[in-house]
């Protein structure tokens, strides 16, 4: 049995309104990598910032080398030898490499002068272990990205980090950066380094992993050395106990509302593109899945149609006209509506009541010149309540009152007061009870029954099967597989969304 350097035993973590963890285990080998996987919303990134420091836990213990560790920020973190690379890089692209590695800790040659000769001559001998073949003195800016993610590796090991936690670290990567990676964590693996690798990248588990431990709706659900399983072993862990129901029901759908041809985003990095050629077509009352991992570009697809991106080319044609209008206010005139993937910081106004919350998109329509009529502006909220069955006492009270299922249905009410032709949903079930998931389900099915056009963007496998009459799956910005309802297995989604590396290290 291989040596256990950590060790999270009984954790439960409880935000306002939901449980992220629930007395759930996870044992970290040394020398070994601990991949960590669960679909969405399972709890993974929680437990990764508990033993990051950048949460703290509502009970349960860790330990560090046998010892009970108690610490709650990062830096206390690294003092126990845990350090963390997030998917998105914490850099600053105008310092050089050996700033960004000591940045607040500092070589000083006295207690003001930075000493650059020394910090360059010591991140240089970590970019050395990690066959990085870059100067100490060259600005990250210059960098590629799989270059900067080698920078954040290094900067956490010169922390004498003996624990790497990685976050879906190839996310952003090409084929060759990630090959370069793999290579990394060999080596690593070989100087006794542990690391805690976080994916939803199934190939990647099988071709990374000493060790897999599957977290679903936030508790331990087992654990296996890579050696003794398969994908199809990962899925039912991943999906088992409580099973979706399948809620799909064939409906009568209009013509065709929406078309999309050949639309392109390049990322932000300048490297590649984050939504690549996509083309499709939507009907009216149509519920259209769209399936992929993160990185996929299913948000950034979304953010094209509601006009967040205004750098794609390509065309999106809504009954047959062509989009013309570049701003969020204009597409939202034009019919569209985004229930956006982040609740609390992009969906709900935190210091509003519920009635604001409803009505913020459409105030126009309560204004009769100069004033507002509130009876009328209250009378829109309750009927908006009572149609999504929020649980509120009375629309006066705050939002932050809700639980986190009904806040998502106040978002997606205050869509419909917009009188949408296209309803864009990303992840509309994330973080919510599995009674609130259900609410959406059926609040899809009845808008879909009024003509309305649906994209339903999720990581859940198992949500693709509950209601979409339709699946496209995306996997690098680009499109690899279209299925109807009938035709959808689990198999066929992991198979389209997969990303191989090829010994060359080209993605195939």
């Amino acid at each position: 049995m291989e040596e256990i350097v950590l060790e999270a035993n009984q954790i439960t973590k409880v935000y306002p309104g939901t449980t992220a963890l629930y007395n759930a285990d996870l044992r970290v080998r040394r020398g070994k990598v601990n991949v960590l996987i669960g679909e969405n919303g399972a709890g993974k990134s929680t437990m990764m910032k508990i033993i990051a420091g950048v949460e703290t836990k509502t009970s349960g213990a860790i330990y560090v080398n046998g010892k009970a560790a108690e610490y709650t920020t990062p830096n206390e973190a690294i003092q126990h030898g845990v350090g963390i690379i997030y998917q998105e890089l914490n850099l600053f692209p105008n310092l050089s490499v050996a700033e960004n590695m000591f940045m607040t800790r500092e070589i000083k040659k006295n207690r003001i002068t930075i000493d650059h000769k020394k910090q360059n001559e010591t991140a240089l001998r970590y970019l050395k272990k990690l066959n990085l073949d870059v100067a100490p003195d060259t600005p990250v800016a210059d960098l590629r990205v799989g270059q900067q993610q080698l920078v954040e590796i290094a900067k956490v090991l010169s922390q004498n980090a003996g624990i790497l936690i990685m976050d879906e670290p190839t996310s952003a990567l090409t084929g060759a950066e990630v090959a370069t990676l793999f290579g990394v964590i060999d080596e690593l693996r070989r100087q006794n380094i542990t690391i805690i690798y976080i994916s939803h990248r199934l190939e990647e588990v099988m071709h990374i992993g000493d060790y897999v431990t599957i977290l679903r709706d936030g508790k331990f659900i087992e654990e296996k050395p890579v050696a003794e399983i398969d994908i199809p072993w990962i899925i039912d862990k991943m999906t088992g106990g409580h099973k979706i129901e399948n809620l799909y029901e064939r409906r009568r759908m209009g013509e065709e509302i929406l078309l999309v041809r050949k639309l392109s985003l390049p990322k932000k990095s300048g490297h590649g593109f984050a939504v690549n050629s996509v083309s499709f077509s939507l009907r009216a009352g149509e519920i259209l899945g769209l399936y992929g991992l993160l990185g996929a570009g299913r948000t950034e697809l979304l953010e094209c149609l509601i006009g967040e991106q205004k750098n794609y080319t390509g065309s999106i044609e809504l009954e047959g006209k062509t989009i013309r209008s570049k701003t969020i206010s204009g597409r939202i005139r034009d019919g569209f509506a985004l229930i956006p993937e982040d609740r609390k910081t992009l969906g709900i106004f935190g210091n509003m009541i519920i009635l604001e919350n409803i009505v913020m998109s459409a105030l126009s329509r309560f204004f009769k010149r100069f004033f507002l009529r509130e009876k009328m502006e209250k009378a829109a909220a309750a009927d908006v309540s009572g149609d999504l069955n929020v649980k509120a006492a009375s629309v006066m009270d705050s939002i932050n009152s809700l639980s986190g299922g009904n806040q998502q249905k106040i978002i997606i009410g205050r869509s419909l007061l917009t009188r949408p032709k296209i309803l864009l949903m990303d992840d509309p079930t994330r973080g919510i009870d599995v009674s609130a998931k259900y609410d959406v389900y059926e609040i899809c099915k009845r808008l879909a029954g009024k003509g309305i056009g649906i994209i339903f963007v999720s990581s859940e496998m198992q949500e693709m099967h509950a209601i979409p009459d339709r699946v496209l799956v995306l996997s690098q910005g680009r499109l690899k597989g279209e299925f109807m309802h009938e035709d959808l297995t689990e198999e066929k989604l992991v198979a389209a969304s997969a990303i191989s590396v090829s010994a060359g290290g080209e993605r195939e």
